[in-house]
């Protein structure tokens, strides 16, 4: 096998020979008949010759073989069967974009090469050792060994074709009829495939599959988007006292994130939401008492894990709970996307099984309807009792993949039945499920915000769920949320399906209190300085605050909201800043006498869910302030502190993966829901996962 390889080597390096037109019709016709042996019964099922049985093998075989012929002793010449394509590249370009195109998670083809339909992973493709359905004895005679001229355009693209059937798997894909060569599964979408990322690899023969590297799924080959945002800064009290931020229930974050580590890579620093890590936990907070406010309010002061010279203040929301049988009916749209990206099992067929989940948690007198998007929306099932659960059913399993994505007019028709459905006082939920983005229609995000800002004003609201990756957008998902007065969530197994749509339901669908917002006032006599851990995209303007007009976020029945400020005390060794020349000591002395026990003043402003005007909470944070479990904070923090190592965050120092595991650990807890021993796992595995 060198010799085959060093003449490779030489005839790859050799210098261009002149071309040769009668060579080159002879590689042509050689291609043809080639072409023919290969797919002789697709042409004509009925004839096996009596000298040649029929060969019955799978297509993916077939082409194993031929690999294998190309990598034999007539490499070159055999190479020259896809000499087709390359005429096609040159003489009918409007034919070649049909045939060569990228193809994306929506065109996934029956035809594979060794890819397992049951993981995210691509699976090692299938070699053969021996030409088993097509052996080299088979070989036409004509195919002799010219050597096409280097320069020859039809020769580099075969080149290019041929180097890509000899990979395997990869993220670049070759798209034949409704058929593809190699493919992913659950991680990025291919690129086209005739592009200069395709090199050449050196060596007549392919590598065995356990020699294969793994394809690496790095940001640039995702079209996943996420929102940008800045990491908070670290500000100082007599300058900059007061902090403002919407609360924020959503979990999508932390769902991408574990699945992105579960299949080897790290995320994106934008799509690590660290407010949004630390919330998809729940935490053990005393309920509300008094039986007016729909949450109570806790607050807690500990040492910093990660600066023993700075402390954490923890501020931890508990809504009420409710009794799900006691509501009143509920409403709901779904509206669904079938577009052709839709196609994967962690897509569409994982949306059905959601759903049928979501259907088993609901009541007989609960209305659902559906809407489904893909080139143009319509009305798949109109306003259904739950108690006539088989025709809804039949309808969810009924749903095919295929067209593009005009999500604009979904929306419009989901809210239009939301509309007709909330009757009587009533109020109404459309649930968005979706892989992606917008691509077909008025897809202006802020169009759409104003649209569904509207739509929130007469009562119907949005949640969304995402499923897949590749073709994630995870920015308009998170503001369509968000304008919505819903929650998003990213449903990556049927486990997390339970979570959200089971265990969570009372908190997604039921609103106990809206437009949440709290604000921190810091005393410059104790505090020097602070940063808000997270909440980035949640961040307010002062006076919104007192602005009952500015939306925010809103918390369900049941649910627990967790904020975290690290706080560096007057006199620490810890202050990064410098005293400004012209700074107001003189009024923080004056202050001092009253406030001197407090570290800082937590309001909170909630709208009850009929009303329009806010009700305004307060609670002072002294120094001796302990009204939280300190495990809870601890694994609160071990949490944050994840989220920084993964955004590359200088404020946790040298403060690594070992010693967050070490945290977490101990102060896991009772894990009623095994939610906090998986964080432990999603730890350890992002030791070895690939950035």
């Amino acid at each position: 096998m060198s010799d085959e390889i060093e003449r490779l080597q030489t005839l790859l390096k050799s210098a261009d020979p002149k071309p040769d037109p009668a060579k080159k019709m002879a590689a042509i016709d050689a291609a043809m008949k080639n072409f023919d042996i290969l797919h002789q019964e697709t042409a004509d099922e009925t004839r096996p010759t009596e000298d040649k049985p029929k060969n019955t093998a799978p297509l993916w075989k077939r082409i194993n073989a031929m690999t294998h012929v190309l990598s034999s002793k007539t490499f070159l010449a055999g190479s020259a069967s896809l000499a087709v394509i390359a005429i096609a590249m040159v003489v009918a370009p409007p034919v070649l974009k049909d045939v060569l195109q990228p193809l994306d998670e929506r065109d996934l083809s029956e035809v594979r090469l060794g890819l397992d339909h049951s993981s995210t992973e691509p699976a090692a493709p299938t070699l053969t050792t021996e030409a088993e359905d097509l052996s080299l004895a088979e070989a036409p005679a004509e195919l002799a060994e010219p050597t096409p001229p280097q320069s020859d355009p039809a020769f580099q693209t075969q080149k290019r074709v041929g180097t890509a059937i000899r990979q395997g798997p990869t993220q670049n894909r070759l798209r034949l009829g409704s058929g593809t060569l190699g493919g992913t599964s659950g991680g990025a979408v291919g690129q086209s495939f005739a592009t200069e990322s395709l090199t050449a690899t050196q060596g007549a023969r392919r590598a065995p599959a356990d020699a294969l590297p793994r394809p690496i799924v790095t940001e640039g080959a995702s079209r996943d988007q996420f929102p940008q945002a800045e990491e908070n800064p670290l500000k100082r009290v007599n300058e900059d006292p007061v902090s403002t931020f919407s609360v924020d229930v959503d979990t999508a974050s932390y769902t991408f994130l574990r699945s992105s580590i579960l299949r080897g890579v790290i995320p994106p620093s934008d799509a690590v939401r660290i407010e949004e890590l630390i919330n998809y936990f729940d935490y053990d907070y005393a309920p509300p008492s008094d039986g007016e406010t729909p949450f109570a309010t806790h607050v807690s002061l500990v040492e910093t894990p990660w600066n023993k010279d700075t402390k954490l203040l923890h501020i931890g929301i508990q809504g009420e709970k409710t009794d799900f049988q006691s509501l009143p009916p509920q409403n709901l749209v779904f509206l669904i996307d079938t577009s052709g990206s839709m196609h994967a099992e962690n897509k569409l067929p994982l949306l059905q099984q959601s759903f049928r989940l979501l259907l088993s948690s609901l009541r007989p007198e609960d209305e659902v309807a559906i809407v489904t998007y893909a080139g143009s929306a319509g009305v798949l099932l109109p306003p259904t009792k739950v108690a006539d659960k088989g025709e809804i059913l039949q309808k969810l399993q009924a749903l095919t993949a295929g067209g593009s994505t005009a999500g604009q007019a979904g929306l419009r028709e989901a809210y239009r039945l939301a509309e007709q459905m909330a009757t009587d006082g009533e109020s109404a939920r459309v649930i968005l499920a979706t892989d992606g983005d917008f691509n077909v229609g008025l897809s202006d995000t802020r169009e759409m915000e104003r649209f569904i800002e509207d739509k929130r004003k007469t009562g119907a609201s949005l949640s969304v769920l995402g499923f897949g990756t590749g073709n994630y957008n995870d920015a308009l998902m998170q503001s369509l949320a968000q304008n919505g007065n819903g929650v998003a969530a990213y449903i990556d197994t049927l486990a997390e399906a339970r979570k959200v749509l089971v265990d969570q339901i009372v908190g997604n669908l039921v609103t106990i209190a809206k437009d949440v917002k709290i604000q921190v006032e810091f005393n410059p006599a104790t505090v020097a300085e602070y940063r808000l851990i997270g909440y980035e995209t949640r961040a307010l303007k002062r006076e919104d605050f007192n602005n009952d007009k500015v939306d925010a976020g809103d918390i369900g029945g049941g649910h627990n909201v967790t904020a975290l400020y690290e706080i560096t005390p007057v006199g620490s060794p810890a202050i990064k800043t410098s005293e400004l020349r012209y700074s107001t000591a003189q009024e923080v002395e004056n202050n001092a006498s009253d406030q001197s026990n407090e570290y800082a003043f937590v309001k909170l402003r909630y709208k009850k869910p009929d009303a329009t005007e806010s009700i305004l909470l307060e609670t002072p944070v002294t120094q001796g302030t302990a009204d939280i479990d300190a495990n809870e904070t601890r694994f609160a923090a071990a949490v944050a502190a994840f989220g920084q190592y993964l955004k590359g965050s200088a404020y946790i120092e040298d403060f690594g993966l070992t010693e967050i595991e070490a945290l977490a650990e101990a102060a896991r807890g009772p894990d009623r829901n095994g939610y906090r021993a998986e964080f432990l796992t999603i730890l350890k595995l992002a030791e070895t996962a690939r950035r």
